[in-house]
């Protein structure tokens, strides 16, 4: 495949090669993005063909029975959280409502979202407005509703233009340079380093083999 759509199905490969595996279970596996939007990301996918929050093939949604394997993602990125030395409190984790990868990945990602790769209004949006869905509330509706329900496209498309707000504060602005310039001193208030490339952070090309329980509540 070649193009936009090969470029869609990259998660696919990208999990196809162990060297990319930072932790790895029968069920899914933990991988570095590549375009991080944040000081550390990380994608949580299944091994299993489910290709997004809605569908896990051309005809079937995501039901109540993938419900102990969003469990075990979610187990995964806390232990991915906890191999870089960090704590959850730091990261956020969820689905994006409009995916525009193929294969269903949890984002995990650190709440300072200082990146070179944050370059337009839209990367904000997708992780700073209701376009991204917290683990929690993906899960309870599942539990719920029985399935995950399509949002409306217009109030996709709305979103996508909200107003630039600082997740750490109050404080709004009118672009994006100056919103991460405001993000930048927030790090450096907390004594935070950002780190410029993660694509060959040491420990990248060795997976870690954990024992997760399947049976486990998230949270």
């Amino acid at each position: 495949m070649t193009g936009k759509a090969g470029w869609s199905y990259a998660l696919i490969r990208d999990i196809n090669s162990p060297a990319n595996h930072i932790i790895r279970s029968e069920l899914a596996v933990v991988i570095r993005d590549k375009y991080p939007k944040a000081r550390h990301h990380f994608l949580v996918l299944p091994w299993a063909n489910i290709d997004n929050v809605y569908e896990f093939s051309s005809l079937l949604q995501l039901i109540p029975v993938h419900i102990p394997l969003l469990k075990e993602m979610f187990q995964l990125a806390k232990q991915a959280i906890e191999l870089n030395r960090c704590h959850q409190k730091e990261f956020a984790m969820g689905f994006h409502m409009r995916p525009s990868m193929h294969r269903l990945h949890l984002h995990v990602i650190s709440k300072d979202f200082v990146s070179a790769r944050l370059k337009t209004v839209k990367h904000w949006n997708i992780f700073r407005t209701d376009l991204f869905m917290p683990f929690e509330s993906v899960l309870l509706e599942l539990q719920e509703r029985g399935h995950i329900k399509h949002r409306p496209e217009a109030y996709i498309n709305s979103l996508m233009d909200a107003r630039l707000e600082c997740n750490q504060c109050d404080r709004q602005f009118d672009t994006l340079p100056a919103l991460k310039e405001h993000l930048l001193d927030h790090l450096n208030s907390a004594g935070g380093e950002p780190i410029t490339d993660t694509r060959r952070q040491p420990g990248t090309a060795r997976a870690n083999r954990w024992n997760t329980n399947k049976d486990s509540q998230a949270g």
